[in-house]
């Protein structure tokens, strides 16, 4: 087992290092309201789950201490059935009769839960840059746990400043990602924001030089030019190619860049292998930021001003 602090981040202690799975070591941690973490071994019919605390000990969650609802929000079966198997954020609300020479607790997921949002959800301001954990992929955004198995929202769009078809072009299930709360809404619900860590116009800008060739992916084919991202915060447009798609990946010829214009004009050489497209995301310092104001993704004299201002607004566009 492991011991965890509200914000979802391994503690560190000699508590923690020990036998945390010992009857007596477990009635300390229920005394003191620790966070502790140990895997879901099974749900019955009745959706009340078994956790393993160690080879001396056993957890009891009912069904109504498995998840934090939401004003508004129903329960679902998934928040039970799809925790079997997985390391689970519990809190110990007291001591069972004991069983088959075990000792039984009772625990609550939602309690660790509320505790989280308590004492740290509830604090995140706009503009805060946290760790969290992508959990599940859809096609309007990743779901990442911020803490104790509580979600906040990573939108499509506010994964980069160039848009793509699915976060999935971007994350995977498990990763571990930096993001910038963006607002809250009136349910106290989370939005994050990963764009604003990926760079400006100008520090993208920076990894490339007239007469390179380049590798890309095009992200979008108009009338008047076809829309090639070289870094995802960063695309050029090329002249209109005949039986070039959305998400080929191609070569390009850097025919000029163009910083008062925002522009980068490419010439497409041709379609390449998918493995071989693409660039390492570079880093950026940003990224390595607490709090963030405000955020210019647009170069110093540009005719048009674009980025963020983290004020809790949902728009937050310049």
């Amino acid at each position: 087992m492991k011991e965890y602090l509200p914000e979802g981040k391994l503690c560190e202690t000699e508590e923690n290092r020990a036998a945390l799975s010992a009857p007596e070591t477990l009635r300390e941690a229920m005394k003191a309201g620790k966070l502790l973490e140990a895997p879901m071994l099974s749900a019955d019919s009745a959706l009340t789950a078994e956790l393993a605390l160690g080879e001396g000990a056993v957890g009891v969650m009912p069904v109504g201490e498995s998840v934090l609802l939401q004003p508004g929000e129903k329960f679902k079966e998934i928040a039970v059935i799809g925790r079997v198997g997985k390391p689970t954020v519990f809190r110990i609300l007291g001591e069972l009769s004991p069983a088959k020479g075990k000792a039984r607790f009772l625990v609550s997921r939602r309690a660790a839960q509320l505790a989280c949002k308590e004492r740290y959800i509830d604090r995140l301001l706009p503009g805060d840059v946290i760790d969290c954990t992508v959990t599940h992929l859809e096609q309007y955004g990743a779901f990442c746990d911020v803490g104790c198995g509580c979600f906040a929202l990573l939108p499509v769009d506010c994964l980069s400043v160039s848009r793509i078809p699915h976060p999935s072009e971007r994350l995977a299930v498990g990763d571990t990602v930096r993001a910038a709360v963006k607002y809250r809404d009136r349910f106290g619900r989370l939005f994050l924001t990963r764009r604003e860590l990926c760079g400006t116009w100008e520090e993208n800008a920076a990894f490339f030089s007239v007469g390179q060739t380049v590798t890309g992916t095009v992200r979008s084919a108009e009338s008047y030019g076809i829309f090639v991202e070289l870094t995802p915060n960063l695309a050029g447009l090329a002249e209109p190619t005949a039986g070039i798609r959305p998400g080929d990946a191609v070569s390009v010829y850097i025919k000029s860049i163009l910083p008062e214009k925002m522009k980068v004009k490419l010439v497409i050489i041709g379609v390449c292998k998918k493995e071989n497209a693409g660039r390492t995301v570079p880093r950026f310092p940003i990224e390595e930021a607490e709090h963030l104001e405000r955020w210019t993704y647009s170069p110093p004299g540009c005719v048009r001003e674009i980025g963020t201002v983290f004020d809790g607004d949902p728009s937050g566009g310049l």
